[in-house]
């Protein structure tokens, strides 16, 4: 269930928002050496302000392929080439892609839901087979169910938190 929950979280934070931030284009792959590699294993990735990213390869040479990498992503910008830098501008959210955002969100959310689910389902079917070789007599099984299922309302109760904070951060901006 923690994986799940971390999962969720490093889902929100590659999520373009209007405010800038590494994770947005830390893991676009870059084709360089003849092999795919993210940006952050060839260059150094701030946040100078609010609205722009600043990627500073560390090797010159990689500028060109992370400039083609970045407009093949899926962040919706264009990257500016200013020297050996390159430089991301996040444009103003508009409605439509604030809608867009809110759906994807609601199936991220679902997906770390359903990953909860299984997990509860693992751990009872576990219990269960306890029970019935004997390891674990009928009303710890049905303490344990209680227990599973408040651990399950727990973990939702966070992914409702984290999603609640995400959209937010969207209507803000």
């Amino acid at each position: 269930m923690d994986k799940a929950l971390s999962f969720f979280q490093g889902e929100l934070t590659k999520l373009r928002t209007g405010q800038a931030s590494p994770a947005l284009v830390e893991d676009v792959m870059v084709n360089v050496f003849g092999q795919k590699m993210p940006i952050k294993q060839l260059a150094g990735i701030s946040t100078p302000d609010r609205r722009q990213i600043l990627i500073q390869p560390w090797d010159k040479s990689h500028v060109g392929p992370m400039e083609k990498a970045l407009h093949q992503s899926s962040l919706g910008t264009s990257p500016v080439v200013e020297g050996s830098n390159i430089r991301v501008h996040l444009p103003q959210l508009t409605q439509e892609y604030r809608q867009q955002l809110a759906k994807v969100l609601g199936e991220k959310a679902e997906e770390a839901r359903k990953t909860i689910r299984r997990a509860r389902e693992e751990a009872w079917e576990e219990v269960q087979e306890k029970t019935k070789k004997g390891e674990i007599r009928e009303d710890d099984k049905f303490r344990a169910k209680e227990d599973l299922q408040k651990l399950v309302d727990e973990y939702n109760k966070k992914v409702e938190e984290l999603l609640g904070r995400k959209k937010k951060e969207i209507e803000a901006e």
